[in-house]
């Protein structure tokens, strides 16, 4: 039997330590603005008209495709308002909750690992598989939400035989399933181009000057296929890797310099604006994260 359909939750962030799943089923959706998580994101689609933006990779999602979505990925899922229920399976995965599972040299995050010569954000199973995922999925729904003896423990059994699956599936995954686009090679360098040079001066003259193209067309260009401003692309990929330092212990002193703000003042405006809380505040909460008062 199908998990039950739960309420769209808008929050990006993680309640739980360890993981989180949901099955949503919407008619209509709001614009979702392009972000990111701090967690790992399994997506299964399973009906509706969407295509999907990751970066520059676009995605136009058939039932059953699965997306594998990293921490410091941009994302977004771009509609078109048909009257066609909009259904999928999301998975949230903590990172030092998948780590514990990282074993005899077998690391369950490599299907989300950008820099593998063979990675893909999306697979495309064959029936069987298909099924398999599906079914795997429904039951650590239903593992998740039960009372039952030793529930926990038959959902962490579901969700690595999951992981396991879908690792085989991107290690022997033959096909890229991007939307081919005439722009797509130009928006990808100088998104390669951003995301190598992220700590220095950058502006839409400057990308423009250096891949000689219009700042216009580039504009328009990136606007359509990233799905937001190179401007506000820059704000934000500065962001998911300031996050990142200030979550490996960096000082936001010395953060702030090396992701490119120029002065801590833009950097604090920056980061309050996106996550709706300072950098110290931030710093403070991991810390209150990581050691929990005891009684």
């Amino acid at each position: 039997m199908p998990a039950k359909v739960q309420n769209f939750i808008t929050r990006q962030y993680m309640l739980q330590h360890s993981y989180e799943i949901y099955r949503y089923r919407d008619s209509y959706l709001n614009e979702v603005a392009l972000h990111h998580h701090d967690f790992y994101e399994i997506y299964l689609f399973l009906s509706g008209n969407v295509n999907y933006s990751i970066e520059s990779r676009n995605y136009h999602l058939m039932p059953g495709d699965i997306l594998l979505i990293s921490p410091l990925e941009l994302h977004q899922p771009m509609f078109t308002w048909e009257k066609q229920p909009y259904e999928r399976i999301v998975l949230w995965i903590d990172k030092s909750f998948i780590q514990k599972f990282t074993k005899d040299g077998h690391d369950l995050t490599q299907c989300f690992d950008t820099h593998h010569p063979r990675h893909t954000n999306l697979i495309r199973p064959d029936a069987t598989n298909r099924q398999l995922i599906t079914s795997l999925m429904e039951q650590l729904i239903t593992e998740t939400q039960s009372d039952e003896f030793a529930s926990d423990l038959a959902a962490n059994t579901y969700l690595i035989e999951l992981l396991i699956t879908i690792n085989r599936l991107a290690l022997r995954s033959p096909h890229r399933h991007e939307v081919k686009d005439k722009s797509g090679p130009v928006v990808s360098n100088v998104l390669s181009y951003i995301n190598e040079h992220y700590s220095e001066d950058l502006s839409l003259d400057l990308l423009a000057g250096k891949f000689f193209i219009s700042k216009y067309h580039l504009s328009h260009e990136f606007n359509r296929l990233v799905g937001t401003s190179v401007y506000r692309y820059i704000i934000q990929k500065r962001l998911v890797i300031a996050k990142q330092m200030l979550s490996d212990g960096m000082p936001p002193t010395d953060v702030y310099q090396l992701c490119g703000f120029g002065d801590y003042a833009n950097f604090y405006r920056a980061f309050k604006s996106e996550y709706h809380i300072s950098p110290k505040e931030f710093v403070t909460s991991l810390k209150a994260e990581r050691n929990p008062k005891t009684e």
